[in-house]
């Protein structure tokens, strides 16, 4: 199962306009999505005002779970990240 996602086929489209990814279009880029989503609520949630963890380690670990993110989105968007479209030139 792990195997599906070790490739480097593409799970998010590229954007039409600007830089960066689009949405998900196959079902391995939605889970990634979805966890990253459920860890920033929950590390959001954990961390409102409980005095569980101290804000520094609350921001940290979010900066630390978006650039493990927006690495796998950059190796799975289909064409890579670069600029598109010339928006009428």
């Amino acid at each position: 199962m792990l195997q599906l996602f070790w490739g480097k086929e593409p799970w998010f489209r590229a954007k039409r306009f600007g830089y960066g990814a689009g949405l998900p279009f196959k079902w391995q880029g939605w889970v990634t999505l979805a966890v990253y989503l459920l860890a920033m609520v929950g590390l959001g949630l954990f961390a409102d005002g409980h005095g569980a963890m101290p804000t520094i380690v609350t921001v940290g670990l979010m900066l630390t779970m978006t650039a493990i993110f927006l690495v796998i989105v950059r190796n799975h968007t289909e064409g890579g990240w670069k600029w598109r479209g010339d928006f009428g030139a």
